[in-house]
């Protein structure tokens, strides 16, 4: 999912370098909303992860 938000992030950038400032509005709200999504489940996961028992190896 980061690298979806990564390569909409470029596509944004290209576009706004070339002047095409409808579509590099919309590709940047696009890796925006991406970005955060992969931060909020990074974050459940991390939670959720801590939660859990670890399984020691000789047991």
């Amino acid at each position: 999912m980061l690298r979806w938000a990564l390569s909409f992030f470029v596509i944004a950038i290209i576009a706004g370098i070339f002047g095409f400032g409808g579509l590099a509005a919309g590709a940047t709200e696009i890796a925006k909303i991406l970005f955060y999504l992969f931060l909020i489940l990074f974050v459940i996961s991390l939670i959720t992860g801590g939660f859990r028992k670890k399984k020691r190896f000789f047991d």
